[in-house]
């Protein structure tokens, strides 16, 4: 277990949901190199995209529409929310 301001993470680059919190769904205490960073993500109370398996055609362009809209964002790779939230939620 990894303490880090305060809250508990299993380990680095291991999100966890955030019930509790205000306005972000998901943390993750990322790393990379000797650089870590706490990064809060997600929107609270939306469930993000369901699973590939079997999905409808709006399911399928809801998430296409998400990448599309955040690839700049995503392109920053494991230190950037929209990167987690691309990889947990959708």
């Amino acid at each position: 277990m990894i303490e880090y301001r305060g809250e508990q993470f299993s380990g680095y680059n291991k999100p966890k949901r955030t019930p509790n919190h205000p306005k972000k769904s998901h943390v993750v205490l990322a790393k990379e190199g000797d650089t870590v960073k706490l990064i809060r993500f997600g929107q609270q109370g939306v469930s993000g995209s369901p699973a590939q398996k079997g999905e409808s055609a709006s399911d399928k362009a809801r998430r296409a529409s998400f990448k599309a809209r955040h690839s700049k964002n995503i392109a920053k790779g494991k230190m950037s929310a929209a990167w987690w939230s691309s990889v947990t939620k959708w």
